[in-house]
């Protein structure tokens, strides 16, 4: 059975089985194009880099066998801006250097198969099975066939916790909640565990909530009735129960 721990101090984590996957999700390169348009500028190169270099820093302290990306390598949603056409292609074969990649495709990924280097792991949509977990981007209902699953991991919806009042005000966090495994299978019975991980990219930040867009997804709408939750911020301290869920997801 897989087991999963938090890196401290990181959107990312390990899941550690028969073997050893580092798990990251929702980078959106490309997304300081989407920012220019708004009059927002971030430095390109500055934000590509400190990905790259980030993850190789993990991938050396933590000597995975291979890194899952769950989705949303890229920011562009129906096509591939001039900046994916460079970056991803570039980021992908940085990490390729130092570990087996394997990418699970997000909303965000149309066509991103023709940014991917040879010998790179595609997996479907609907994600994959690491022994007793799924791993999914989770913009979409896992089918059936995976029902006999007690634990899934996906990003997706970028958790921020919200209150203008708190020093952690518009910091990611981690979401794990429990909730009966009928609310995902209707023919599974029992409890399954969802961890959300958030997006490794640490310009999807706001201090206002209505400033912030989420993603929705089918599978938090089901959790929203969790049997139990725990928020726990990057740093590793819980800060609020399945009643604070309202507020990061």
């Amino acid at each position: 059975m897989a087991t999963t721990k938090l890196i401290p101090s990181k959107p990312a984590l390990i899941l550690e089985g028969e073997k050893r996957h580092l798990i990251v999700t929702d980078l959106h390169i490309g997304f300081e194009s989407n920012l220019a348009h708004n009059k927002i500028f971030v430095g390109k190169n500055t934000t590509l880099d400190e990905s790259i270099q980030e993850i190789l820093s993990l991938i050396r302290e933590h000597t995975p066998d291979d890194i899952i990306l769950l989705g949303d390598v890229k920011s562009g949603i129906s096509r591939i801006s001039k900046s994916e056409w460079n970056d991803i292609p570039k980021f992908l074969s940085e990490i390729q250097k130092e570990t087996d990649v394997i990418l699970v495709p997000g909303n965000h990924d149309a066509n991103i198969q023709h940014l991917v280097p040879d010998g790179i792991t595609m997996i479907s949509s609907v994600g994959m099975i690491v022994e007793n977990v799924l791993l999914t981007h989770g913009h979409t209902m896992p089918p059936e066939r995976f029902a006999h699953v007690d634990k899934i991991i996906m990003g997706h919806v970028h958790p921020v916790f919200f209150d203008e009042s708190s020093i952690l005000n518009g910091q990611r966090v981690w979401v794990s909640a429990k909730v009966k495994k009928e609310s995902i299978f209707a023919s599974a019975s029992g409890e399954i565990e969802i961890i959300i991980v958030p997006s490794f990219n640490r310009y999807f930040y706001a201090t206002k909530k209505k400033q912030y867009k989420k993603s929705i997804s089918p599978i938090t709408e089901k959790i929203k009735g969790s049997l139990s939750a725990r928020i726990v911020t990057l740093d590793g301290a819980i800060i609020g129960d399945e009643t604070l869920l309202s507020a990061v997801i």
